[in-house]
């Protein structure tokens, strides 16, 4: 009987192949981590620091000028319930009154038998939703002839009513039902498709294509022109924030389907008056789309540390880094025990001493505030950072970093330093590039249920809409009210009349 005996091989390596191996074991494992994390994690980078500081916090953050809050006794006492303060009806929405009153057979007085009379009333509101109705306009235009000129002359002289043009010709398409569907797939994120069953259920038979044939046509003929002067105004600015992210297009010239593109976002940053939204798509995430689309354009730009801003845009626009990015780094390479003896702390919390420092510039008297803030960040933002890289450079020397996730965030600060210094430059600049991220949010969660675009022209047509709506929001507007008044407006503009009349600050008072 044969035993078949397993011996376990051993191979020998050297010290430095040993140290190597063990580095690339640690490296994949925060790897593995940081997947996990992202995968699985909160979204949130909020701080929770313990009692103990690395630096003097009190210091940093104490105001010996602050008057002393006194103090008062607060007796118990039952609070009323009442309505939360998040839900409020608006007060000129229409009230329906519904009134019970017994009958009059029943208006006697059970004890006694003599009349009831009114002696008050008990009231209790509800909200009632109606679910969208639709309905057909039919235009009837009234055309007048002369009777004079019937029996006196050769012609008959013919005046038509005025009558307003349509949104699109040959179609039964109204400014109001291309604004909802807009509306619903680029704000709610409803795909076509869902409200073709919606508009089903509701006895309409309108198919996903017309629906998408109208946002195209609508884009390409009423919301381009007003596109293309908001990208002028843009760039007349002087500090704009810009991010980027794929979208998915099916059906590319001599592209895959499984292909990426991407959606640019321009935006303007606080210090204008008039917010300006505008996205951009193209096929890939060269730098040479921004050079372009920027191309009129002179002064700051925030973004995130892609190093095409760097190489690609021209010397009139100078890029300014962003401090979230770095301090998303160090809280990235966090251990998951003991933070508070890490380094990666240290790297993250002089990012927050930042952050505080601009939330105690936002307190500032408001007459000249962003010169106020140029020198408060001199004064106490600049030593900081000066700190900050003086640290991150002692640590790239003294442990020549290997690969993990603390010498990726030390290696990004230090090559970002030129770009994430620029904040201190004007006092209108960020410390962030959230702006822009922010703004390019609604466009991701849209994808997200809407998954691709079908064509390049639909891409287009969706990259205007997306800036019309998200420019409206930032404007105070009702994004439906805004494209109804749009697509009201657009068609029935004379020659001479000027785009400028459907700027949403411009038609804000009318909508």
């Amino acid at each position: 009987m044969k035993t078949n005996i397993k011996t376990e091989e051993t191979v020998t390596i050297s010290k430095a192949e040993y140290e190597t191996l063990k580095q690339q074991v640690a490296w994949l494992m925060e790897q593995l981590k940081l997947s996990k994390r992202r995968q699985y994690g909160v979204s949130s980078e909020k701080s929770e620091y313990d009692q103990v500081s690395l630096f003097n916090e009190v210091e940093a953050t104490a105001d010996p000028t602050a008057i002393e809050p006194d103090m008062e006794e607060v007796r118990s006492y039952r609070r009323k319930k009442s309505r939360s303060a998040a839900d409020r009806l608006p007060p000129d929405l229409p009230v329906e009154i519904v009134e019970y009153e017994l009958p009059e057979n029943e208006q006697l007085c059970p004890d006694c038998g003599s009349s009831l009379h009114v002696m008050g009333r008990e009231t209790r509101e509800e909200l009632k939703l109606i679910p969208a109705k639709a309905v057909i306009i039919r235009h009837v235009r009234h055309v007048y002839a002369c009777r004079g000129c019937e029996k006196n002359t050769v012609h008959a002289t013919i005046v038509k009513a005025t009558m307003p043009e349509p949104v699109i010709k040959g179609s039964f398409a109204t400014p109001e039902s291309v604004a909802h569907i807009m509306t619903q797939k680029f704000v709610m994120g409803v795909p076509l498709y869902r409200q073709e069953q919606e508009w089903e259920r509701s006895g309409v038979h309108l198919s996903r294509q017309t629906m998408s044939n109208w946002l195209i046509r609508c884009a390409e003929d009423w919301l381009k022109p007003l596109y293309d002067r908001l990208h002028q105004l843009l760039c007349a600015g002087e500090i704009l924030h810009a991010d980027e992210t794929t979208l998915q297009v099916l059906h590319e010239p001599g592209r895959s389907a499984q292909s990426k593109s991407t959606m640019w976002l321009y935006r303007t940053s606080g210090d204008t008056e008039h917010p300006i939204v505008l996205y951009d798509y193209q096929t890939s995430r060269s730098g040479k789309h921004p050079a372009e689309f920027l191309r009129d354009f002179k002064g700051y730009l925030h973004s995130d540390g892609w190093d095409e801003y760097h190489r690609r845009l021209p010397g009139e626009i100078q890029v300014v880094g962003c401090w979230a990015h770095c301090r998303r780094k160090f809280d990235e390479a966090l251990p998951k025990k003991n933070q508070t003896g890490s380094e990666a702390i240290r790297g993250k919390r002089f990012c927050d001493h930042l952050f505080a420092f601009e939330g105690a510039y936002a307190k500032l008297s408001p007459e000249d505030h962003f010169r106020a803030r140029h020198l408060a960040r001199m004064e106490r933002s600049k030593p900081e950072m000066d700190a900050f890289f003086a640290w991150a450079a002692e640590r790239a020397a003294k442990d020549a970093l290997p690969k993990t996730l603390l010498g990726e965030a030390v290696r990004y600060a230090l090559n970002q330093r030129p770009w994430l210094e620029r904040v201190l430059l004007d006092g209108r600049l960020e410390l962030s590039n959230n702006r822009a991220e922010r703004s390019i949010k609604p466009f991701v969660i849209g994808r997200k249920n809407w998954l691709f675009n079908n064509t390049p022209k639909g891409a287009d047509a969706s990259a205007m809409i997306y800036s019309i709506v998200e420019t409206a929001k930032e404007n105070g507007l009702n994004p439906f009210d805004y494209l109804a008044a749009v697509f009201r407006k657009s068609p029935n503009l004379h020659q001479g009349d000027s785009i400028d009349a459907l700027l949403p600050w411009n038609l804000c008072r009318q909508v």
